[in-house]
């Protein structure tokens, strides 16, 4: 088997993977800074049993987010040693960032935010869990901004080795503001914002409709669904600033997003089919006047045709992943627009039809993120590092095709059972649900009584 192919599956299955997690953190973090804000703000327990309740899935979700990213990091060695040592100047001083600023933030203030409810004071402990969220937001800034500076290459010049060319920073902040990095940082976060937003109102959708702990999945239903709503808005608004700055910095990827072969202007389909040997979309087309509202001048769009085939994505896998985001990302937006709307009007949670659309609309992000990126990083293809490195040429010389296979399925079969353990300790603390004890009659906190810090 080839190498190379077997080497891309491998990091794609193992960096998917560990995709479903990070968002996770991020989305809920958000969330437990407005439950835990709103117990101080009203000195409402409810608001604490929210909080304490979903800092355990926090917890976990965090907890899976370190065990599965690691591999990674060996992967880059193993099998990409020649794009590591062209890439090692930038995503050094990218990792290093990412350290310093968000793994040593988040997990040190971890443990107060976990097990410091009733040793710290109510603001310290606030304190915490904004320290906490704010570093998982960090991890994803210096992450995004590596992977964009492999789209988009900037603050560099091309250094002579013994072992090869090797790409050497010589503007810190070019690099950290290359053309496509706060573009795709701003739309990450959003897609985190909506994947920790529709875990909440899936297990609150899932306590509703089973009639269990009514009062807190109505609280935390009305959270989970403005933090929604906000980040599918915002996640409209970032996405069309991507796309025009794909059209900008990378055209060739923007083409095959809309299977786009002759230079013009750029059709915009809802859905379709790309025959790739004919050249031809079938489909549902945007009207023209709704792309040229979108779009303006930058319509015009060079085409696949004037990129030599070998420098081509695979366009109809990228175009039906890119597609397949976009429509999944206004579902949601719908799905949160009329969620806010009923709830408002007191009438959503009698809507048993679309609370079990909401319990399974936890997938939707989940979804669209994977897309997402699988469309940018194949849309990205045939290079490595965009328009300077080949994927082809980030190889190791000596590793063999036999020893990526073994390690892909012993991967494969290790990351199934992180997933089991993962959905199984999940179920069980969803099928627990809040924890009494959090609420005492008069709406006194046990533990609490302590002057704050």
């Amino acid at each position: 088997m080839d190498v190379l192919l077997l080497s891309r599956i491998q990091f794609a299955f193992t960096i998917a993977f560990h995709y479903i997690y990070p968002p996770l953190s991020i989305g809920l973090g958000v969330c437990l800074v407005i439950m835990e804000g709103l117990w101080l703000k009203t000195g409402n327990p409810l608001y604490h049993q929210l909080a304490r309740f979903w800092t355990r899935i926090f917890a976990l979700t965090f907890a899976m987010g370190v065990a599965t990213g690691i591999v990674m990091e060996f992967e880059f060695g193993t099998n990409w040693a020649t794009y590591s040592r062209f890439v090692g100047d930038v995503f050094g001083s990218a990792l290093a960032a990412e350290g310093i600023f968000a793994f040593f933030l988040e997990s040190g203030f971890l443990a107060i935010l976990l097990f410091g409810w009733d040793k710290v004071g109510r603001r310290l402990h606030y304190f915490a869990t904004w320290m906490v969220c704010l570093g998982a937001h960090f991890s994803a800034v210096w992450i995004v901004v590596a992977n964009s500076w492999q789209q988009t290459p900037a603050g560099f010049r091309i250094e002579e080795t013994p072992n090869g060319p090797r790409a050497v920073i010589t503007d810190f902040w070019a690099m950290v503001f290359n053309p496509s990095s706060m573009d795709r940082l701003s739309h990450v976060l959003c897609g985190a914002w909506q994947a920790g937003a529709f875990l909440v109102i899936s297990v609150s959708a899932f306590y509703l409709l089973r009639r269990r702990h009514e009062a807190f999945a109505k609280a935390s239903m009305k959270v989970g669904l403005a933090v929604a709503l906000v980040a599918a808005v915002l996640q409209l608004l970032t996405g069309h600033s991507s796309a025009l700055g794909v059209m900008r910095n990378q055209p060739a990827k923007m083409a095959a997003f809309e299977g786009h072969y002759e230079t013009g202007d750029m059709p915009v389909y809802a859905f379709g089919w790309v025959d790739e040997e004919r050249q031809v979309v079938t489909g549902l087309r945007v009207p023209s006047p709704i792309l040229r509202w979108m779009l303006g001048d930058q319509a015009h769009l060079q085409g696949l045709n004037e990129v030599a085939p070998a420098d081509r994505p695979r366009v109809n896998t990228t175009f039906q992943l890119y597609h397949l985001m976009v429509g999944l990302g206004l579902m949601l937006l719908a799905l949160a627009l009329v969620g806010c709307v009923l709830c408002w009007r007191g009438r959503l949670f009698a809507r048993r039809g679309l609370l079990w659309a909401m319990v399974f609309s936890v997938l939707g992000p989940q979804i669209a993120n994977q897309a997402g990126w699988f469309a940018a990083e194949m849309g990205r293809q045939p290079w490595i590092v965009y328009g300077l490195l080949r994927t082809r040429e980030g190889l190791s010389a000596v590793v063999k095709a036999e020893a990526v296979l073994t390690s892909l399925i012993l991967f494969t079969l290790v990351y199934l059972l992180l997933l089991a353990v993962f959905l199984y300790i999940l179920n069980d603390k969803i099928t627990h649900g809040p924890d009494e004890a959090d609420l005492t009659p008069g709406g006194k906190l046990a533990g609490h009584g302590r002057a704050e810090a």
